[in-house]
């Protein structure tokens, strides 16, 4: 069944409040707020294998996770970043920030998961993901 709602035609206050409900609510943002963290990435395929470049600046190669099952491949890092300033023995400000970001994406073909490789270096996380052998279908008879 509908719910009928009876709104006069000529009161102006209420004719744009459901149109309008929520359109100039923004999060809250503070400038001294550490940047959000992302994954950003690029995806090359050649016939053998793809090469994946994911930018995961200011994280250590111990905080990085990456998953292969299949066609499916998941990358997730953590960063911890503190920082204090003091004058003499007296802590003036200090700031800690703790986060996780993950990504996940799946590939045209299934990953060889015993020969994938994964390099990081300045900020870059390089996969090699060579493609796995098709395997043969084979045609069945109907008898």
């Amino acid at each position: 069944m509908t719910n009928l709602v009876r709104r006069d035609p000529f009161a102006v206050d209420h004719l744009f409040d459901d149109l309008m409900k929520g359109f100039f609510v923004r999060p809250v943002r503070y400038m001294g707020d550490a940047p959000e963290m992302q994954i950003k990435m690029d995806v090359k395929e050649d016939d053998k294998a793809y090469t994946v470049h994911a930018d995961i600046p200011g994280v250590n190669k111990e905080d990085i996770h990456v998953d292969v099952e299949g066609n499916l491949v998941s990358i997730s890092a953590e960063t911890k970043r503190e920082s204090e300033k003091k004058e003499g023995e007296k802590v003036i400000h200090s700031e800690r920030y703790y986060g996780k970001v993950s990504r996940s994406f799946s590939l045209g073909q299934d990953v060889d998961e015993v020969h994938a490789k994964a390099r990081f270096e300045n900020g870059v996380l390089e996969l090699t993901l060579p493609k796995k052998e098709a395997k043969a279908t084979r045609k069945l008879t109907v008898e």
